[in-house]
Order: C-alpha cells, then sequence, then structure tokens
C-alpha cells in the first residue's frame, strides 16, 4: 500500500514540485490549501486538493480521519520578509500559532512522520569590504 502523505501548502510553488515527485513515487498525495497564496492549477493532476487552512483543527481532524494519513509534509508559511515586518502578527499566527494547530492533529491521529520547511527565502553571505588605510 503506498504512503499517504498530506502536503500543506500543496499549491505553492514548492508544495506543488513536492507534491508531483511524491506522485511520481507512487505515494496518495492529499493536498491541503487555503489558496491565499496558491493556485488549483498548481496541484498536480492525481493529487486531492482540500481547500482548507491550517487554523481550522475540525476540517484538519477530517482530513486525517477520511484519508488515514501516513506522513505532513508542511509548506504552509508565508514568506514575504518585508510584509512580515509591517505585520508580524499575521505571520506568527499562521507559520507558528497554525503550525502547532497541524501538530496537535497530527498527535491527536498519530502521525508521526512530519518533514517541516521552514522557509522558502535564501540568504547568501555578504562579502565584508576590506577597509584599507593609507598612513
Amino acid at each position: 500500500m503506498a504512503d499517504r502523505v498530506l502536503v500543506t501548502g500543496g499549491a505553492g510553488y514548492i508544495g506543488s514540485v513536492v507534491t508531483a515527485q511524491l506522485l511520481a513515487k507512487g505515494c496518495e498525495v492529499i493536498v491541503c490549501d487555503n489558496l491565499s497564496h496558491g493556485s488549483k492549477k498548481a496541484v498536480p493532476a492525481g493529487a486531492k486538493l482540500i481547500a482548507a487552512d491550517t487554523a481550522d483543527r475540525t476540517a484538519l481532524d477530517c482530513i486525517f480521519q477520511e484519508h488515514r494519513i501516513d506522513a505532513v509534509m508542511h509548506f504552509a508559511a508565508f514568506i514575504e520578509a518585508g510584509e512580515s515586518m509591517q505585520v508580524p502578527e499575521k505571520y506568527f499566527r499562521n507559520n507558528t500559532v497554525n503550525s502547532l494547530t497541524l501538530l496537535e492533529a497530527m498527535l491527536a491521529h498519530k502521525v508521526q512522520r512530519l518533514v517541516f520547511s521552514s522557509t522558502a527565502a535564501s540568504s547568501r553571505r555578504q562579502k565584508s569590504k576590506q577597509r584599507t588605510r593609507s598612513v
């Protein structure tokens, strides 16, 4: 029997690519996405899309119960760095509180396998400029 994987944020760029890879490996994939930043069109054929939010514990419980989830891949985070400085509470709620709601649902349904993507942002170390001084 194939693993049943819940991919949160699966209608976004990273989530949809991971969903396609899971499907290619023979997994059954259930995508949970509130579509606030993702698109139905991004969800690969073969995956089941459930338009729900990770804040909605009742919806999560239904997903876990109905689909007998084996593992979760969590990509449902907000990543806009500039906006996160303007409205940090929005980012805290989604990226921290909603992740906790997902974890609580996983525990309640005895799902112990999780892949958590903390960010899609990347950075690189700036080369320090050599400071020279003439004497």
